[in-house]
């Protein structure tokens, strides 16, 4: 593996650890979205750019699309988190 491949949790690990993902102004340029991911200790571990997110899940409605972007996320949460 090279050094900048990104390299995930297991989704088992990846659930104990996060308490929230929320859907947040970014700071940097209030006209876009982003999803911060949240310990359950409430640390920022990481985001993901809504519109990217959005346009690979083509999430449902409603509870089954919030279901479906936390879903997709929790698979996507790098190791190095482990290390803030």
């Amino acid at each position: 593996m090279s050094s900048d491949e990104i390299s995930f949790l297991p989704f088992e690990e990846a659930v104990n650890l996060v308490g929230a993902i929320q859907e947040e102004e970014d700071i940097d340029d209030p006209e876009h979205r982003i999803f911060t991911v949240y310990s359950k200790d409430n640390k920022e571990l990481c985001w993901y750019d809504f519109d990217e997110v959005v346009q690979e899940v083509k999430p449902g409605k409603g509870d089954k699309g919030k279901q479906e972007v936390t879903e997709y996320i929790l698979h996507r949460i790098p190791k190095w988190v482990l290390e803030l």
